[in-house]
């Protein structure tokens, strides 16, 4: 039976943010655990959001779409073929509404979520606890000036401030490596014939796949002797792990790039939104199941690292 409450329903449209009443941002919660839907709700009024929406999972499959409210929090441990259906209808309205998508799943799950979101860009986190939807809300709401927002800790703040920095050096270093054109610009990061080399107009392969896949396996080595946080370092795992299946011609999923990074899933999915927001990772359709999609490197960053192996002449120890 499927379980709604709803709250004022002119008020369940998105409008970005810019309510001409004044009002905070709304918010429609989808979840069948009932403590997760109290949960949800007192957070997000805590946070100054009008919850508009709380019904169960099934009520996104039944009937007529629902009005959206301004952000939509969907969890979705498990999915079956109507759930998926539901979510990338959910995801193109969202897009098209501009309402922000937060949908927490499972490992399990992640491949088939992952694929049906790629319209709204949607916030993706596996088996999330409290403190991290909030994070996830945190997010959402810096877009909304009139939202009232609960004070990041110091921690959540830091890891906020480095991860976006982190990637932003990752691209401003792979932006230098860039064969230049000939009028001495960059080429564009998504530009699919940049050239591969150390001049304009070479190409420099990737390494030996085998080169990667050992240098991998030393830096997970170094978690059996010491704390694996010691050495954490999930853009760089990642990168390695992209190079390696490019050129081995495989395709990575986003739970298989997520166990590379040694990173929880959900910390990784940003890592991994960031790093496709700056061009460095680029989203690939399985054209065979468009439920389906893969990362890879982007033909910018594939040169870089090929590059980088020249270099340093790593590549030669293959």
């Amino acid at each position: 039976m499927t379980v709604t409450y709803r709250v004022q329903d002119q008020d369940d449209f998105a409008y970005g943010g810019a309510d001409p009443c004044g009002l905070p941002p709304s918010l429609s919660i989808y979840a069948d655990r009932p403590h997760l839907r109290a949960d949800l709700s007192e957070d997000a009024r805590a946070a100054g959001l009008r919850v508009t929406v709380v019904a169960d999972v099934a009520a996104l499959t039944q009937g007529e779409p629902r009005p959206l409210g301004d952000v939509v929090m969907v969890d979705c441990p498990t999915v079956d073929g109507a759930e998926l259906a539901a979510l990338a209808r959910l995801d193109m309205r969202a897009a098209h509404a501009g309402a922000r998508l937060i949908v927490s799943t499972s490992v399990a799950a992640l491949d088939d979520v992952f694929g049906c979101l790629d319209q709204s860009e949607a916030q993706i986190l596996v088996d999330p606890d409290r403190a991290q939807r909030v994070i996830a809300l945190g997010h959402v709401l810096a877009r909304f000036p009139s939202a009232r927002l609960r004070e990041l800790s110091e921690d959540e703040r830091m890891l906020l401030m480095r991860l976006t920095e982190q990637v932003g050096q990752i691209a401003g270093r792979i932006d230098r490596l860039a064969p230049l054109e000939p009028g001495g610009a960059a080429m564009p990061l998504a530009d699919p014939v940049a050239a591969r080399g150390t001049e304009r107009g070479t190409r420099v392969p990737l390494p030996d796949p085998r080169l990667v896949r050992r240098i991998i396996r030393h830096r997970q080595l170094r978690g059996r002797f010491f704390d694996a946080a010691l050495f954490a370092d999930p853009a760089w795992d990642m990168l390695l792990d992209l190079t390696a299946a490019r050129a081995e011609e495989t395709r990575v999923s986003v739970t298989s790039l997520c166990i590379a990074s040694g990173v929880p899933p959900t910390t990784a999915l940003r890592w991994i939104g960031q790093m496709v927001e700056q061009g460095l990772f680029v989203r690939v359709d399985d054209q065979a199941d468009r439920r389906r999609a893969f990362i890879a490197l982007s033909d910018r960053c594939a040169d870089a690292m090929g590059r980088y192996f020249a270099e340093t002449g790593l590549a030669l120890q293959a």
